[in-house]
């Protein structure tokens, strides 16, 4: 086995994994998007004794270009490309943050959102060159 040849591990399924959690994140992003740039209104939350606004529709815009460079991302992803493997990894960092900011109101669901955003950075970084390489 020369040098240059790497065997594939089971970490190249969760690139796959990544790449299609980014893809179904994508068109929700796009759909929320939509949405509220539609209906623009105030969004608020009441959490013991303190007040979290959002402007709908500024929310709405990220969102919806948000979920293109996701979806962008994951085709990319999907066909091996080395810029998709940065982009869906800075695209989970910002996923993260979001999801810390919003642990006050959604804890739960924020946790999760970061837990699945560092298996997917996990597996872009240390694997994914095992689907470029072919495995």
């Amino acid at each position: 086995m020369s040098a240059s040849t790497s065997t594939r591990t089971g970490w190249a399924g969760w690139v796959g994994f990544a790449s299609v959690v980014l893809l179904i994140n994508g068109f929700f992003g796009v759909i929320q998007g939509l949405v509220a740039i539609v209906g623009p209104d105030t969004y608020y939350a009441a959490l013991d004794g303190e007040l979290f606004l959002f402007n709908a529709a500024g929310w709405g815009w990220w969102n919806l270009i948000i979920g293109v460079l996701q979806i962008a991302t994951s085709i990319g992803l999907l066909s091996g490309a080395t810029w998709a493997r940065l982009s869906a990894v800075l695209l989970a960092i910002v996923s993260a943050v979001v999801a810390l900011v919003l642990v006050p109101a959604q804890p739960w669901w924020s946790f999760f959102v970061i837990a699945i955003d560092i298996i997917v950075i996990y597996a872009l970084i240390a694997h994914g060159d095992e689907l470029r390489n072919g495995g």
